[in-house]
């Protein structure tokens, strides 16, 4: 689906496998009023809306940016690295909570409470970089019975460290509830391009 992505600046987490490291420090951003903001991306006139990062939530106006995008009309996605509480993001937003896998390095940063406050419109994300990361998702699928929320489940292979078919067949063998999520940007521009 066209797609406008906004990455917010700014990133306290330090996942191995991160894509965007220019986004970690908040001084790679430049700073934007929300309005200017939302004029913009009104003018690109695209059905849907990401705001990414870094890690969004870790900047404090992201609710208002959030609440007036969801005033455009279109589709808002927040993805989140599940780090940061998002019971108070606003009604309508959809939220994609990217929980850690240990080999994302970040594991401990889950905030496991986020779980409870996930809501239709919402998905569960895991990224899988090796057969341990894809063991570890299947458990917390069933510890948390995140598959019996009605909700997206996503396992994302980790580019360049689990060919998608290696996570099909697993994801096959075990039957599991699942989509398997590819970052179609880097199929369709290499792996290397930035700002796609």
């Amino acid at each position: 689906m066209p797609c406008t992505l906004v990455r917010l600046a700014g990133c306290p987490l330090r996942c191995r496998y991160c894509d965007t490291p220019q986004a970690w420090s908040p001084a790679s951003g430049r700073d934007v009023p929300i309005e200017e903001l939302v004029s913009d991306i009104a003018q690109r006139n695209r059905p849907l809306i990401l705001v990414s990062g870094g890690e969004p939530l870790a900047q404090p106006a992201c609710t208002d940016l959030l609440a007036a995008l969801a005033e455009t009309g279109r589709i808002i996605q927040l993805e989140t690295s599940g780090a940061f509480d998002i019971s108070g993001v606003p009604d309508g937003i959809r939220r994609i909570v990217d929980v850690k896998t240990p080999g994302s390095g970040e594991v401990a940063r889950n905030l496991i409470g986020n779980l409870a406050h996930v809501r239709a419109g919402d998905e569960i994300k895991f990224v899988i970089t090796d057969r341990q990361d894809y063991g570890w998702a299947r458990d917390m699928i069933a510890e948390h019975a995140l598959d019996r929320m009605g909700l997206p489940i996503l396992f994302s292979p980790a580019w360049g460290e689990v060919e998608p078919t290696e996570l099909c067949r697993w994801v096959l063998a075990d039957a599991l509830p699942v989509r398997v999520h590819l970052q179609l940007h880097k199929y369709i521009w290499g792996g290397e391009a930035k700002g796609v």
